[in-house]
């Protein structure tokens, strides 16, 4: 049937504008077979843009509407919500001048080529299908992967409004990178005392089901309808009988290093991580015991009054639906051992930042002492590195964005603990974008006399009982050596390992820090491609407290959003396969990065729930009998001959 379709190309301020001659654009597509009105205005998108396309789609008695503009990915659901009041939204199409026109060419190729671009969407949209939305059902629970300060406030943001969360946790105990923190900046307040509180509201939440000491095995499935199996190890202590008296830990007789000390302090191989884990409970680690199968050991147990500790204890698959997830998965810090020119693994007295928490903590390996870890003597002079494998081409090339703000509270706290001391920071910019923190930032240069040099270490190396950081200060350009008692390196922050075997069962991507890759950096930033994930803290990038809180509730919203409908309407843009020509190869199912092609009855189908109509499996097939609805064969070629 012929459409009258109607073309409005926007300027968006001298973005397109500036490059592309939209006028003529606009001119040459009112010449164009089927084009019946063509117009152009400064910003489509805005509120009178939009007025615009209604108006002429009325006067014009336009049934079909190209909008040539930006990205699809920005505004193509804008304008199919306009569209939708007259007519099917799938006979509105975006033309992509923007990004794929203006900001890669110049002059009159740029105007040449958004012509073509835009006579090809119309072509595409002459044999465009009218569709109607796919309808999902929702489980109305979400799974929050990670028990840090991020998946505990988007668990109680959305147990707060009614729905059931399921909370998983690899680690004995709730609480995440923040619970190791003495302070935080810039207010220098107790993070236990800000934590605590949540980990004890959640774990008593009523909507919440908490599974610490358990790690995701499996997730299958689509948004409103994922099946997730969770490993459940076995702590070999039952947590309803334990009373958490320690009997248990005085009498082991295995000692290991502590992995919440940062191997600064020693722990039993029956253990809590830390006075207020949450759940309240000893836990047996088999690595460490001396033996369980044949028993070897077994003084923690007759040790027991409360008759808490089970040997016989197995794992335990366990099997949830929900409708939406959460990855809350946290940071590592960037492997030190690749700072050779720091002589980390060489030398005691140079340590993380993360350990230097520990050492200011007074639940830590000193009780809050500041000490030289080879001696035990207060250090007298203390060197903190910004930086140590961030913004470098030869590690992490991004900012971790928080080691300003922890430097400076580091060095601060230093002083505080060590007034007759020398606090010298080495930074090559100083990054203080929250809240307070340029006051803060202020505060510890003039108020507290530390000494910010700016410039890189080259390297540390030992003399005597010294360490001797070697650099040079790029604002006088003169060489500095200073022999410190330490040295505390700001590592770069990564993502965790258990990050990308969570996105593999998700099919999600991580960029080269590890972090989770959103959908949209502006738009969609908790956001994944796949409709349902969200993400949440620093799993998605390094940040701060109040930003990972912040986004933590961001990514409740949108799940409670998802669960506002009792059936979601998905995009029927998806791959169809001719069932009845399929050869059963399954060379589609193989290459599905979405699992949506599935077997049934020995050929290939696609479970449209699933399929995000990434058109892979239809450039795979080998015998072409894969289409994607309205980017079918005939309208790609007709596409391709306007072009060439």
């Amino acid at each position: 049937m012929a459409r009258r379709i109607g073309v409005f190309v926007c300027h968006c301020g001298v973005n397109i504008a500036g490059v592309v001659d939209v006028e003529k654009v606009a001119e040459e597509l009112r010449k164009y077979p089927g084009v019946a009105f063509a117009t152009t205005y400064q910003y489509m998108c805005s509120d009178p843009g939009q007025n615009l396309i209604r108006e002429k789609i009325k006067e014009e008695n336009l049934d079909a509407v190209v909008i040539a503009a930006c990205s699809p990915a920005m505004h193509e659901e804008t304008f199919r919500n306009v569209c939708k009041e007259f007519f099917n939204p799938y006979r509105c199409e975006m033309a992509n001048i923007r990004e794929q026109c203006s900001w890669v060419h110049d002059g009159k190729e740029a105007t040449e080529k958004a012509i073509k671009l835009v006579k090809a969407t119309v072509e595409k949209l002459r044999g465009n299908e009218d569709l109607m939305p796919i309808l999902v059902p929702v489980e109305k629970r979400c799974l929050v992967i990670g028990g840090g300060i991020a998946g505990i406030q988007a668990a109680l943001d959305i147990a707060d409004a009614g729905y059931e969360v399921i909370l998983v946790e690899k680690e004995p105990s709730i609480g995440g990178r923040m619970a190791q923190l003495s302070e935080t900046f810039p207010t220098l307040d107790c993070s236990q005392c800000i934590l605590t509180p949540k980990m004890v509201a959640l774990s008593r939440h009523p909507k919440v089901k908490l599974y610490a000491y358990s790690e995701i095995l499996e997730i299958s499935g689509y948004v409103g309808n994922f099946t997730v199996k969770i490993l459940k190890k076995p702590r070999y202590v039952d947590e309803d009988k334990c009373t958490v008296c320690g009997d248990c830990e005085k009498v082991c007789p295995v000692i290991v290093p502590n992995e919440f000390e940062m191997g600064r302090k020693p722990r039993k191989a029956i253990y809590i991580p830390f006075p207020q884990a949450v759940p309240s409970t000893y836990t047996l680690d088999r690595e460490a015991c001396l033996g369980l199968a044949p028993l070897t050991c077994a003084q923690c147990k007759e040790a027991c009054e409360a008759d808490a500790i089970d040997y016989d204890m197995q794992p335990k698959i366990v099997e949830e639906k929900v409708g939406a997830i959460i990855v809350a998965t946290g940071y590592d810090l960037y492997d030190k051992n690749k700072l050779v020119e720091y002589g980390y693994g060489e030398d005691d007295d140079i340590i993380t930042s993360l350990e230097f928490e520990r050492m200011l903590s007074a639940s830590g390996p000193t009780q809050g002492k500041i000490i030289k870890p080879s001696t035990g003597k207060v250090p007298k002079k203390v060197v903190f590195i910004q930086c140590a494998g961030s913004r470098d081409k030869n590690h992490m090339p991004y900012c971790s964005s928080i080691c300003c703000m922890y430097t400076a509270k580091h060095a601060l706290l230093y002083k505080h603990h060590v007034p007759d001391g020398e606090a010298y920071i080495f930074y090559i910019d100083i990054r203080a974008t929250g809240k307070g923190y340029e006051e803060f930032i202020a505060r510890v240069m003039e108020e507290e006399r530390i000494n910010y040099i700016r410039g890189k270490v080259a390297k540390i190396y030992r003399e005597g009982d010294k360490l001797v950081v070697y650099g040079v200060d790029t604002l006088t350009g003169k060489k500095v050596e200073i022999k410190a008692d330490l040295v505390v390196l700001a590592m770069a922050i990564v993502g965790k390992e258990e990050t990308k075997e969570i996105a593999k069962l998700l099919k999600v991507a991580v960029d080269e820090g590890g972090f989770l890759k959103e959908s949209h950096p502006k738009l969609k930033p908790v956001e994944a491609l796949s409709r349902g994930i969200y993400f949440a803290g620093c799993a998605q990038s390094p940040k701060d407290i109040p930003s990972a809180v912040a986004q933590a509730s961001a990514a409740a919203s949108k799940v409670l959003a998802l669960f506002a409908k009792d059936k979601l309407e998905k995009d029927p843009l998806v791959a169809v396969v001719d069932e009845e020509h399929c050869s059963g190869c399954g060379v589609c199912i193989s290459v599905c990065p979405y699992g949506a092609m599935q077997w049934h009855n020995g050929k290939a189908k696609c479970i449209e729930a699933l399929c995000e109509g990434c058109g892979t499996c239809a450039a795979a097939c080998p015998s072409n009998n894969i289409e994607m609805r309205n980017y079918r064969d005939e309208q790609i070629e007709k596409m391709v001959e306007v072009i060439i």
